[in-house]
């Protein structure tokens, strides 16, 4: 029997495309294709595909909108995800909107279709340059669950720690130098030494961290 794969992006040459490579093997067939996350759900509930192959940038309900809504109510449908961004806030926001794969859309159509077989399977469907992403994610939660990333933190003073706050919402050097009546070069100064004592190399990152770790 052929394994039954919805298409939902909102590029038609693109879509046409990939329906064109995926109908063309023996074991796969595209039973419909969505132009955005909305007609994707509702083609999902109505067609029960095996396989959805979801763009994450879409009009209206996005693609990982979409997957968190399809897999609620299909859990047994398998959700692999297909973008241009290589963005690893993404990446994990799909894995736990409960994508199956990640997979970057300069891929090779043989790499692409090995890795949605792999799916099926049960296995990760991740590009191997984000694989080395989400390993050192869990790297980090697992330091996190021992504790060691509360030590790491604690070396924060009580000024960067409200810098990192303000970092965490977003502000900028600016705004953040305004909040607390601190020079520009003062700002950077901490930020330098916050980027340092969390171990990560922009203030994405160190965000990203606050936020998960509870700090902030």
């Amino acid at each position: 029997m052929k394994t039954r794969i919805l298409l939902a992006d909102d590029h038609n040459l693109l879509r046409e495309g990939l329906a064109g490579i995926i109908s063309s093997q023996a074991d796969m067939q595209v039973v419909g294709q969505a132009e955005d996350g909305l007609e994707a759900v509702v083609k999902a509930r109505s067609l029960r595909p095996d396989l959805i192959l979801m763009d994450i940038q879409m009009p209206g309900c996005d693609g990982l909108e979409a997957t968190r809504l399809i897999k609620h109510e299909l859990p047994d449908t398998i959700v692999v995800i297909l973008t241009v961004r290589d963005d690893e806030d993404k990446l994990f926001e799909a894995i736990r909107s409960g994508a199956q794969g990640y997979l970057l859309k300069n891929i090779a159509s043989a790499e692409m279709l090995e890795m949605l077989r792999g799916a099926l399977r049960g296995e990760a469907a991740i590009s191997p340059g984000l694989a080395g992403k989400m390993l050192a994610e869990f790297r980090r939660l697992s330091q996190l669950a021992n504790g060691q990333v509360a030590e790491e933190t604690s070396d924060l003073t009580s000024r960067e720690m409200q810098v990192l706050s303000l970092v965490a919402q977003g502000r900028s050097d600016k705004e953040i130098g305004e909040r607390l009546s601190i020079s520009l070069y003062t700002v950077k100064s901490h930020l330098r030494s916050i980027l340092s004592k969390l171990q990560v190399s922009n203030r994405r990152q160190a965000a990203r961290e606050a936020k998960r770790s509870g700090l902030v």
